[in-house]
């Protein structure tokens, strides 16, 4: 919602200042300079990105709209879920967890957690590090390393998406005067013309690298930061997970586990420390 706002925002700020400065509109209406620096943009996406990345472009950017879904309530129910986790684990033995690890849509903890169930990636993340545990395959060192490992791959492939869309962005003002000298050019050839003719042209030639400036920084490179920012609050989710797990298996009490992943959380999506552990509180172990 906030994409289209800001978007509109620019436009009429941008046209707005025009037509405050007695500018005719119609003037910005290029449709060729459009075809120019539209289609040099996309082309030289293709020519940079293989497919795999940009079908995950694809895939992400309708997140831009929907914004992101780390919010305090999705914060809650991940502490909650960890300390039920934790707090069963701690009661039957970890191994006890097996069932609902192999198969979280149909385990009598994780189903409370909708939110999180439906994050395939966060709730194969945590999973996966409880398997490790129940399996005993590495020490509470160990399984750090290896959580590090994922988050920082998980991050790397955060970034492929705002760096592609950041270096498009980048070479649009640059193709915003190939637009431009392309017009010059057809100035030049109308060169014997009439005045009104000849500054209609150039007209048009200077609206090219206008429009590139535009697209770049109005447009394209915030629309980058979007993406960028909603990578960061998902890698935080993680780590909130990630704290949480370690803090448990180096012996923690459930409360303190989760206590321990509520202060990675940003100030402006972290429940207080007091509603968490009322909630907390009402969780029976199975």
């Amino acid at each position: 919602m906030f994409v289209i706002i800001g978007a509109v925002i620019v436009i009429i700020g941008v046209v707005g200042g025009y037509l405050l400065e007695h500018g005719p509109l119609h003037v910005l209406w290029q449709p060729a300079e459009l075809v120019i620096i539209g289609g040099a943009a996309v082309g030289s996406l293709l020519i940079s990105a293989p497919l795999k990345l940009l079908m995950k472009l694809l895939k992400e950017l309708p997140k831009v709209f929907a914004g992101s879904r780390y919010n305090s309530a999705t914060y809650t129910e991940a502490l909650l879920m960890q300390y039920e986790v934790y707090l069963n684990a701690k009661k039957s033995g970890i191994t006890a967890l097996e069932a609902d690890v192999n198969d979280p849509h149909n385990s009598s903890i994780f189903s409370k957690y909708p939110r999180i169930l439906k994050d395939h990636h966060a709730m194969e993340f945590f999973s996966d590090a409880l398997r490790i545990l129940i399996n005993g395959a590495a020490k509470p060192d160990e399984l750090e390393t290896a959580l590090e490992i994922e988050l920082e791959t998980h991050h790397d492939e955060g970034a492929k998406v705002p760096s592609m869309l950041t270096k498009v962005a980048d070479s649009l003002p640059g193709l915003g005067i190939v637009a431009a000298v392309l017009g010059i050019v057809i100035t030049v050839q109308a060169i014997d013309g009439p005045p009104e003719e000849i500054g209609h042209k150039v007209g048009a030639a200077l609206v090219g690298t206008f429009l590139g400036i535009l697209a770049s920084y109005g447009f394209l490179s915030p629309l980058a930061t979007n993406i960028e920012n909603i990578a960061a609050d998902e890698a935080k989710f993680f780590l909130c997970l990630k704290v949480g797990i370690l803090a448990f298996a180096n012996g923690a009490a459930p409360l303190t586990a989760i206590e321990f992943a509520r202060k990675v959380i940003y100030s402006y999506d972290r429940p207080s420390g007091a509603e968490i552990e009322q909630k907390a509180r009402e969780i029976k172990p199975r």
